[in-house]
């Protein structure tokens, strides 16, 4: 059996495809670099991160773009014809007066760990593009149009495209091609796949909230008319049926379903085995209760489906109610070699399982200055949308435990650099040490962001101890707590409990869609130069 979420965490909009025995899993990456994960998997049980597409920070540049922006939902397919993966992608730049200002673009490259050809601009006609190749040598680009004119049906419809390979770009202007297959209204994450002679969409319908969902229609013709399912949603949390088309709330909270482990269910992308069997991988959440707060944002979760007699794609067991555990393919047990707990900064080059916003780490990261230690140059605060010195992982369960240990000599209060959980630069809490010119001398406190308002938590001001220090950060379930040792063996709490349901979509005024992560920084108000060593970072799920 396959346990449901398959990847847990910051994992959202997931896109599947198959090459030969191997199965490559990508997900969006909103304002972080590297951009574009890429898990790989031979059973679809086991997954290794693997690889990311987006490696240039200057294209694109997300520098200045508020949080959850930047990298929308890709779409990732093998072209057999050509030996080509190709990658199509969208980079929100604003969500302003609800016009939604995205430029989608597409790259190929002859492996999935390149080298990636330069970016195609394709159109700038909403988000969530993606492509069919079709078996007559055609391409076609669908994605959801951003309606913004008064008095027309919201967020919009589907539209296409044809994509010419040869000259790099579409042909004409995307015509509408499906307005959705139930009335839960905010249409969106379109995908044509084509099987036995006919055209299927795939898309998401609901909000990606708690009344998302996976739905389906087919076509004679790539252009229409399409049908939808008689049976729709194919996949979801809440089977509710409602018209919901009025409502542009994406959320739509009032559709929890408390009988449900899984919820959010939707945006989903269809892959096949060689055999033949159909499954379908899809985003999902699990919040905390009552407030509906997901901490760990929206995950990737996975469906065993059927296609039916008279062609249509249904879940194996005859409902449309995800599940979490679904019955794996007949597939060959394939281990993978997992993420490492414990980092000790041994190798020349940084784990694939770090991030940092808006610029890549090599920026500011540098694993050659001081042998088995990771340096970090200051640059701006973690409240800046532009270059900051943060380097994190996703938060992939509640249940942890973070330590690292830092050698840092803070010259000036400017100079500042620990340990953080961070949702986003407006939402995030610090253990720092830095100088204290009230104790004259360096320190360590808590430094917390909460929805943009900056607060020095009262009464965690202590002396900060000669030579490196130890910080430790543990989740558990809602309670988040900061320890300092000087050891390494003795930890003294600092700061209150803080409550964990807090940095998540649903309580984050400022931003939305991604999930927590947790990581060491370095400030240099002043010079943008001043460095933190650290010697090791471990994570650990408990």
């Amino acid at each position: 059996m396959i346990k449901n979420p398959i990847l847990p965490g910051f994992n959202p909009d997931p896109v599947i495809c198959r090459r030969d025995d191997w199965y490559y899993l990508m997900v969006s990456s909103f304002e972080w670099f590297p951009g574009l994960p890429v898990y790989r998997s031979k059973d679809m049980k086991n997954w290794e991160l693997y690889t990311h597409v987006l490696t240039d920070d200057t294209n694109p540049d997300l520098k200045k773009l508020p949080s959850s922006k930047g990298i929308w939902a890709p779409c990732l397919t093998w072209c057999v014809e050509e030996g080509l993966f190709y990658v199509v992608y969208g980079v929100m730049n604003s969500m302003n007066a609800r016009y939604f200002d995205v430029d989608n673009y597409l790259m190929t490259a002859p492996d999935i760990t390149g080298p990636w050809s330069e970016p195609v601009y394709l159109h700038s006609a909403g988000f969530d593009a993606s492509i069919l190749h079709d078996d007559d040598g055609k391409k076609y680009i669908v994605s959801l149009d951003w309606e913004t004119r008064d008095g027309y049906e919201k967020p919009g419809p589907i539209t296409m495209v044809e994509y010419d390979a040869e000259s790099r770009s579409i042909k004409g202007y995307p015509k509408v091609i499906w307005r959705g297959g139930t009335e839960r209204g905010c249409l969106e994450a379109p995908h044509l796949y084509k099987k036995d002679g006919r055209y299927y969409i795939m898309t998401a319908e609901g909000g990606t909230g708690y009344y998302h969902c996976v739905t389906i229609g087919r076509s004679e013709t790539p252009w229409g008319p399409y049908e939808g399912d008689p049976q729709n949603p194919v996949i979801t949390s809440q089977p509710k049926v409602s018209d919901e088309r009025s409502d542009v709330d994406h959320l739509k909270p009032h559709y929890y379903n408390p009988d449900s482990y899984l919820q959010k269910s939707g945006h989903g992308s269809l892959v096949e085995t060689p055999a033949g069997d159909p499954y379908v991988f899809h985003l999902t959440s699990r919040p905390f209760t009552p407030e509906l707060r997901c901490t760990l944002g929206r995950e990737t979760a996975v469906q065993k489906m059927v296609w039916t007699e008279d062609g249509w794609l249904r879940m194996a067991d005859g409902s449309n109610f995800a599940k979490a555990e679904v019955e794996a393919p007949a597939l060959a047990e394939a281990p993978v070699k997992a993420l490492p707990e414990h980092d000790d900064f041994d190798s020349e080059e940084l784990g694939v399982q770090y991030y940092s916003p808006r610029i890549m780490p090599s920026r500011f990261a540098d694993l050659k200055a001081r042998p088995g230690w990771i340096r970090l140059r200051g640059q701006e605060s973690q409240a800046s949308q532009n270059k900051v010195s943060l380097l994190a992982r996703k938060l992939t369960s509640t249940n942890l435990e973070i330590t690292t240990k830092m050698d840092f000599t803070p010259e000036i209060h400017h100079h500042y650099a620990g340990l953080t959980l961070y949702y986003d630069n407006m939402n995030n809490i610090l253990l720092r040490k830095y100088y204290s010119e009230t104790l004259g001398g360096n320190a360590l406190s808590l430094v917390r962001i909460d929805n943009g308002e900056k607060v020095e938590i009262e009464g965690t001001r202590v002396p900060a101890p000669e030579g490196p220090v130890y910080f430790r950060l543990t989740v558990k379930d809602r309670v988040t707590r900061f320890f300092w040792s000087s050891d390494g063996s003795d930890w003294e709490a600092i700061g209150p409990s803080i409550d964990t349901s807090k940095f998540s979509d649903e309580y984050c005024e400022f931003g939305e869609f991604t999930g927590t992560m947790a990581g060491i920084i370095n400030c240099d108000l002043i010079r943008r130069q001043h460095p933190a060593d650290f010697d090791f970072f471990e994570y650990r799920d408990l």
